[in-house]
């Protein structure tokens, strides 16, 4: 009996190692971690269960002979974060790369397939070369499987995935698929094809950071959520991404106990509206002024900063927030903001997390580019996103609210519950300027004085028409609230909605304009 409990120990010893103590040096010189090491530092101490350790591949041939090691280069199981179950598998780059084979899908699939049946969230630590090539289909077979699996888990389960070195060709879908991704800078990338691809069809000379890295993918193409200073950051980040989610789509966000009072009043955010109209302000103040103890976990910060996204607390219940940002753009709506809100909006609505936006926008950036780019399409995503959200809704008008992107940020004709506007709030067409230039600029030109005449125009339009009270009286604002009474007002409006229950109509699915 000792005997066997020896193999099973040495055995165990032997699947911990990976690839061997030799690649596993090589890694830590990269300045990373291994993949037992982020599954170790992302979980409780302790907490880790581990599945399918001495799975090994089933390929013989083109030099996969005798070339056998336990896990075959994932590591599968489940554990707790601050005590709540996750499922999650790291890909192993010391194991041939980390590079997926048949028995490597299976493993995923079983995980993502037990996270489903138990709901509970999936965490994928990504750190693969890719397909496996000596399988060939087998290979492909299995990424596909996963890609499956991602598709069935959306909206059921949260999915998070975080790339720790190379992530290419087929392999970024998974990540691509799943609600949050994370990169760590200057140590991994994503692209469908390499640098030496892109120079053979393209004559481009363009590096693996230059193509992929995480800053392109953070600030230019939008594809993750965050790019992480190191492999550490990620696992942090991770962790507090979840502390927001519930486990599932059929539970409510965990509420977290807080001695911020919702009675606290700001009286700074009565005077952060500049008069001049032109001038911006910092939206992110107004949020973190107005959420418990200025805890704001931003989505996303530097792709599209004219609108802002995150997750923060109300009295203790989580949120999703939404944001215009006058300091970019002067917080106008345009393409890539407008896919980054209405993907954050699906994502809050399908795990029952409340949004709460903050409107200060001037209208859709105008122009070739825009237009061309599918501006109106786009646009739209972000209406469908508001409209279809059957969560609690509150809206806060804070300064310019114009045109159609009025309509978009969460207005009462798309289903908002309680939408407040601050006394400096303007809703119209188009601000008060603009308009009397449409309505009265040939009257101007015959007066003695076309500025005197305009401005005095503006004055008269500026109180018929912009100021809040209109809208107010409309039934369209719920209130006019004072500025510094922001986070109070949003509480109680957040506790009226608690046990809000709204529909959609009986259908198969939408078909929001992709």
């Amino acid at each position: 009996m000792s005997n066997d409990f020896d193999k099973l120990l040495k055995m165990r010893n032997l699947a911990r190692l990976g690839g061997g103590q030799e690649r596993i040096d090589k890694q830590h010189a990269k300045g990373r971690m291994t993949a037992r090491e982020r599954v170790e530092m992302l979980l409780d101490e302790g907490s880790f269960e581990e599945f399918d350790m001495f799975k090994t591949h089933r390929c013989s041939q083109f030099g996969m002979e005798g070339k056998e090691f336990l896990g075959d280069g994932v590591i599968t199981g489940y554990g707790t974060i601050d005590g709540r179950v996750v499922y999650v598998f790291s890909q192993d780059f010391t194991v041939f790369g980390g590079s997926l084979s048949e028995t490597f899908a299976e493993k995923v699939c079983k995980i993502m397939d037990l996270a489903m049946r138990n709901g509970a969230p999936v965490i994928g630590l990504n750190d693969s070369g890719g397909a496996r090539i000596q399988e060939g289909i087998e290979s492909l077979a299995g990424y596909t499987d996963i890609f499956l699996r991602n598709v069935m888990s959306s909206g059921v389960i949260p999915q998070i995935s975080a790339i720790f070195g190379p992530c290419a060709g087929g392999a970024v879908y998974s990540p691509a698929l799943t609600d949050f991704s994370i990169m760590v800078k200057n140590n991994s990338y994503m692209f469908l094809t390499g640098p030496k691809v892109v120079k053979s069809v393209t004559h481009e000379d363009v590096t693996v950071e230059e193509l992929g890295g995480a800053t392109v993918h953070a600030s230019k193409s939008g594809v993750i959520h965050y790019a992480a200073e190191s492999g550490a950051d990620a696992i942090e980040y991770i962790r507090k991404l979840l502390s927001y989610m519930p486990q599932n789509n059929m539970e409510s966000p965990p509420f977290v106990e807080t001695d911020d009072s919702p009675e606290r009043a700001d009286e700074f955010l009565n005077q952060i509206i500049p008069d001049n109209p032109n001038l911006s302000y910092d939206m992110k103040e107004v949020i973190s002024r107005t959420v418990d103890n200025g805890d704001f976990l931003e989505i996303m910060s530097e792709f599209a900063p004219n609108l802002v996204i995150g997750f923060a607390r109300y009295d203790g219940y989580p949120v999703g927030i939404v944001a215009n940002q006058p300091e970019f753009l002067a917080g106008v709506l345009d393409i890539d903001s407008s896919v980054k809100g209405a993907r954050f909006v699906r994502f809050c609505d399908c795990f029952n997390i409340p949004v709460v936006t903050f409107v200060d926008v001037p209208g859709f950036l105008p122009g070739t580019v825009q237009e061309y780019g599918g501006v109106i399409r786009n646009g739209a995503k972000m209406l469908y996103a508001f409209a279809e959200a059957t969560i609690p809704k509150v809206t806060v008008i804070t300064r310019k609210a114009y045109g159609g992107a009025y309509c978009v940020m969460s207005s009462k004709h798309l289903r908002g519950d309680i939408n407040y506007a601050w006394p400096t709030a303007e809703i119209a067409v188009m601000g008060a300027k603009g308009a009397v230039e449409v309505l009265y600029g040939r009257e101007a030109q015959k007066s003695g004085d076309p500025q005197v005449y305009l401005e005095q125009k503006e004055q008269e339009y500026a109180e018929a028409v912009v100021n809040p009270f209109v809208a107010a009286k409309r039934g369209y604002i719920d209130d006019i609230i004072e500025p510094s009474m922001t986070r109070f007002r949003i509480i109680k409006a957040l506790q009226l909605l608690k046990n809000k229950r709204d529909t959609n109509p009986m259908k198969k699915h939408g078909n929001i304009p992709l």
